[in-house]
């Protein structure tokens, strides 16, 4: 591949709604940009760009994937990424590097939870937004219902620059809005053809619409449109240009990935009207002393990790985008996240897996090198000598976590390795050890995640696993004083063993833990025997009273006892502790406590009522509501109890609309219904 300066690179994050056809789209742009002499298809897991094992069986994309290819003497850097929301992690780290972000639109679908999610990362991002309108030869396309849905949802920024001729089977040109020619497609590529007769009015008004929201790009444009003056074709050019860069303006596009209809075009229109990597500004990071730093392409060298995968062949492969400076090939740099310096192999540029050994990545592009130690996704690599370090990139917190266990002694031996690499790979992916109930637990944004992270185990790391609910971390504990005796006498022939405690248990607040009080007087009891009454309490505190879960928030004393001159011992005062506190517990009407956690859902106004029936019955209480734009966000109070499958039931309620996040707040009683319910299965548990 060629090398190009900065001016001539273009990176493009292509996302939308997943089935609105982008891996099939990238295909056709590489087929058509010359970069591929095949054209390959998702369905039977030729494609490009959906060359991971799991992509091909499930036939969905799950990896953010490169794909450039030239065109008109510029580079297109192609980022393919996922449309399903449980791997949007790759959506957010493509933007991050990208400058444009190409959202793909369904004809017949229209506008879908992956289209407000791209648009919404590319706005947060400040990237270019252009829209494609794909699949306009399906049965019920319908690209004007499209635009309008668009303009509804996005706002009058959404401006077409091109109109469909014909649609459906009948799809077979465009018309360029902005250049007011008339395109067939008959022979497979452009040929200019007269304007229809019957599209003559229509594409007149289409014209106008954009004249006017290009015009406002501009204040001498604005001036000169109100005054009625015509505005010049290189006029609405420029001021489009300036729109896309700057984000005030929106175009749409259409096409056929399947039909290769359009995609010349766009990729005309990619080269000429989005921004290049240094005409967006300069890249801001934090230099010595703490201090912000501004980099141009021509500084000293910097790039961002978006993104790791495992390759079988060359071992862990480090996607970057540089910045400024260039990476070479069998170099040192600065890993300046970590404070480590990494030894840089072999360089490459990508095309899906196929890997193309280069001597350098310049400012500008995107590249890849193998084997790099201590890099992960987010880190800044850099000049030893000029060091910086960009914001990490910030990925949304799991939402959805599943219990594991290996099925083996030896897939036990291999899991903590495996799920480790896996967590590199994947910053949405998270995996530790529940502290009180000691399972070992896989957290992502969704059972589909799950379910990859399931296959990857036993494909890539030959572990086999066990998956099943969480425990939760129940608690118990009393609500009323109580007194009982905890005596232990024992006689086996020689000596005996005796220990007797008289036990006093109190409630204390809530988060205020145990407290043991030596109440002794008397010398009832020796003082070497005493802290062995607490080692006691202390270990029936772990048993639990009701349902085997510590006891929390207890205050014990003991205040009275006796003891044998030879039979008393450590051993005989601790099993005295256990005792005493088992009997006292007994009557202090003891009760099971739950994690509550506080929980904010952000969805549309129209799910509203439905999700505040469901958090009420999920046992949850509401405590707030605020508007967000065009959506609500709800504060609610809900035992974890009733979260652990909360990500799919909210999908479901929303549509996939919504979002969620959860922290711990505090524990509760539970209800008398369901500690019942959790002391039988416990129960039960015991059993089997």
């Amino acid at each position: 591949m060629n090398k190009y300066s900065i001016e001539a690179i273009r990176n493009v994050a292509v996302v939308g709604h997943s089935g609105a056809g982008k891996t099939s789209l990238v295909e056709a742009l590489l087929f058509n940009g010359g970069a591929i002499d095949r054209l390959g298809k998702v369905d039977d897991g030729s494609s490009t760009t959906d060359y991971d094992p799991d992509e091909i069986k499930r036939k969905i994309s799950i990896n953010a994937a490169l794909a450039p290819c030239e065109w008109n003497n510029a580079k297109i850097n192609l980022i393919d990424t996922p449309g399903y929301p449980d791997f949007v992690g790759d959506v957010i780290g493509a933007l991050r590097v990208a400058e444009t972000a190409l959202i793909v639109v369904d004809a017949v679908g229209g506008v879908e939870v992956g289209t407000e999610t791209g648009w919404d990362y590319a706005s947060a991002r400040s990237a270019a937004k252009v829209f494609f309108v794909n699949k306009m030869e399906r049965e019920n396309a319908d690209y004007f219902q499209v635009v309008e849905q668009l303009q509804s949802v996005f706002g009058r920024s959404v401006v077409p620059v091109q109109i469909p001729i014909g649609s459906e089977d009948s799809f077979s040109g465009l018309v360029d809005i902005i250049g007011m020619k008339a395109y067939s497609f008959a022979g497979g590529k452009p040929s200019e053809m007269p304007i229809p007769a019957d599209m003559q009015a229509q594409i007149g008004q289409f014209h106008e619409a954009l004249v006017e929201v290009v015009a406002e790009t501009d204040d001498e444009l604005t001036l000169k449109y109100l005054d009625g003056e015509e505005l010049t074709a290189e006029e609405v050019k420029s001021a489009l240009e300036i729109g896309v860069r700057d984000g005030k303006v929106c175009p749409v596009l259409c096409g056929s990935g399947l039909k290769q209809i359009g995609l010349t075009m766009l990729l005309d229109f990619i080269v000429k009207e989005t921004p290049y990597p240094s005409e967006v500004g300069a890249v801001t990071g934090i230099a010595h002393g703490d201090k912000e730093e501004t980099r141009t392409a021509d500084g000293p060298f910097s790039a961002l990790v978006f993104k790791t995968m495992a390759d079988p062949y060359v071992g862990k492969l480090t996607y970057f985008r540089v910045y400024s400076g260039a990476l070479k090939s069998d170099s040192t740099v600065l890993n300046s996240s970590k404070g480590r310096e990494e030894r840089v192999g072999q360089v490459y540029l990508l095309r899906g897996k196929h890997q193309e050994a280069t001597s350098e990545v310049t400012a500008g592009d995107i590249g890849a090198v193998a084997k790099l130690a201590e890099t992960g996704t987010g880190d800044t690599l850099c000049d030893k000598a000029k060091p910086i370090t960009f914001p990490a990139i910030e990925y949304p917190e799991p939402v959805y976590s599943l219990a594991i266990s290996a099925k083996t002694k030896a897939d036990e031996d291999k899991l903590g390795p495996a799920l480790g690499k896996l967590a590199d790979e994947d910053p949405t992916f998270k995996t530790q050890r529940g502290a009180e109930t000691g399972q070992t637990l896989i957290s992502g944004l969704g059972d589909t995640h799950l379910d990859i992270v399931h296959d990857r185990l036993k494909r890539k790391f030959g572990v086999e696993v066990v998956t099943s609910t969480p425990k939760v971390a129940f608690r118990e504990t009393i609500t009323k004083m109580s007194e009982a005796q905890g005596r232990h006498k024992k006689q086996t022939g020689g000596r005996g063993q005796f220990g007797d405690a008289w036990v006093r248990l109190e409630p204390q607040e809530r988060g205020a833990g145990y407290l043991f009080v030596d109440a002794i007087v008397g010398g009832s009891i020796p003082r070497q025997w005493i802290p062995s009454v607490d080692k006691g309490i202390h270990e029936a505190l772990g048993r639990g009273i009701l349902a085997g879960n510590p006891v929390v928030d207890v205050r014990a004393t003991v205040y009275d006892g006796s003891f044998h001159n030879v039979d008393s011992s450590d051993m005989a005062f601790q099993l005295a502790g256990v005792l005493g506190f088992q009997a006292a517990a007994a009557k202090a009407n003891p009760v099971i406590l739950e994690p509550v956690l506080e929980v904010e859902v952000v969805v549309p106004e129209e799910y509203m009522g439905d999700v505040i029936s469901d958090i009420n019955g999920k046992r949850g209480r509401i405590v707030g509501m605020e508007p967000i734009g065009h959506k609500q966000r709800i504060k609610a109070s809900v035992p974890q109890a009733e979260m652990l499958r909360y990500a799919i039931d909210l999908r479901s309620i929303a549509r996939g609309r919504g979002t969620f996040k959860a922290t711990f707040s505090h524990y509760e009683e539970v209800p008398a219904s369901t500690a019942q319910q959790i002391i039988e299965q416990t129960k039960k548990a015991k059993e089997e």
